[in-house]
């Protein structure tokens, strides 16, 4: 296998990835639901009460991208978009409330998660260097997903003021140096033709972005443009984790159609 085969057909234990090369990454990184089995064992959850929290269908927003990076596994076992000492939850504070283990995590456990993590960014780490040598800029999409009905299946939605369609995350970047990039990005997401009507797009309103788009810009300061980017589950049932498939691809068609523009910016930048 040479280098190239292994840079674009890599799957690790908890995430994979896969791409053509280009200066466009797409990462869902709290797509996954798998446990490993030591985690399983101990996890009071249901798999329901787990499946609210992560970010399902993110995963299949990725294809935007030239570089596709996916976790398989749940952010309940490492949550690779907190910083590393707050990677694994351990209390309910640490994740909503919730009453998350039937016992106390082990030392072990704690470490063998966190052993993930390491490796996840040192992986990430040689993939971004890469774009960086071969393309200068680069921008990477980091998809989520946001809940906004915590009163119940028939519970009042949270206020639509304060909780945007679309929130996007530029609270971890020096925006002055990707400003253009990112207006144009919001401006073409808002414009998108979405059912005959406009997205809700709007910046740091519910998130500024998290560790990773943080660290991101901490370690690739003069090449990397990563953008946070958050839909409210409108386009699902956040209790019952089932989604309206007609709006999961128009969705990505909404993202794809802000990739031009993306582009055209990069460029200038170049």
């Amino acid at each position: 296998m040479t280098k190239k085969d292994r840079i674009y057909m890599i799957q690790n234990e908890i995430w994979r990835k896969s791409g053509n090369g280009g200066p466009i990454v797409a990462a869902a990184i709290h797509d996954g639901h798998e446990l490993r089995k030591e985690v399983s064992d101990i996890m009071k959850l249901s798999d329901n009460d787990r499946l609210r929290e992560e970010d399902p269908f993110t995963g299949k927003w990725t294809t935007i991208g030239n570089t596709q990076i996916i976790a398989t596994h749940s952010r309940f076992e490492v949550d690779l978009n907190r910083p590393r000492e707050k990677a694994v939850y351990q209390k309910p504070e640490d994740a909503w409330g919730l009453d998350i283990w039937e016992n106390s995590p082990s030392q072990e456990l704690v470490s063998r998660s966190l052993s993930e993590y390491d490796a996840f960014y040192k992986e990430v780490f040689q993939i971004f260097g890469d774009l960086e040598k071969q393309f200068g800029h680069f921008v990477v999409f980091d998809l989520h997903t946001y809940n906004y009905r915590r009163e119940g299946i028939n519970g009042e939605a949270a206020d639509p003021n304060a909780n945007p369609e679309v929130n996007i995350g530029t609270g971890t970047m020096e925006r002055a140096k990707w400003g253009n990039l990112i207006d144009r990005f919001i401006a073409d997401l808002h414009n998108f033709d979405y059912f005959k009507r406009k997205l809700d797009v709007r910046e740091n309103i519910k998130f500024k972005g998290g560790q990773f788009p943080r660290w991101i810009h901490q370690t690739f300061p003069n090449s990397a443009c990563a953008i946070s980017v958050e839909f409210k589950k409108f386009f699902m049932n956040e209790w019952t984790g089932v989604p309206d498939i007609q709006q999961l691809e128009k969705i990505s068609l909404s993202l794809q159609a802000t990739i031009p523009g993306v582009l055209e910016e990069l460029k200038r930048i170049r």
